[in-house]
């Protein structure tokens, strides 16, 4: 028996396109909250800290993130203890 996810996720590219992006937009703004709940941080001490504007930092916490650099990306990961790395998959 096929799973819902299988249905209209796994067996439609557009569909799994959307799911991964969506997810893994996902993953970085929980990724921000955690480290932000873990090193007790709040928003304009984090944005102070990693140069950017309050908005940017509520915006990477939003479920709904609109784009951001990625020098603002990295920048905020910086301050929050952590480096961006790429690998080939």
């Amino acid at each position: 028996m096929e799973t819902t996810f299988e249905k209209f996720i796994t067996n439609d590219p557009k569909e799994k396109e959307l799911f991964d992006k969506e997810y893994n937009d996902f993953l970085l703004s929980e990724f921000v909250l955690q480290k932000m709940e873990e090193d007790n941080i709040s928003i304009r001490v984090l944005a102070k800290k990693a140069g950017v504007s309050p908005t940017i930092i509520q915006k990477m916490r939003s479920k709904n993130s609109e784009k951001i650099t990625y020098r603002t990306f990295s920048n905020v990961l910086n301050t929050l203890g952590y480096k961006i790395s790429i690998e080939k998959i």
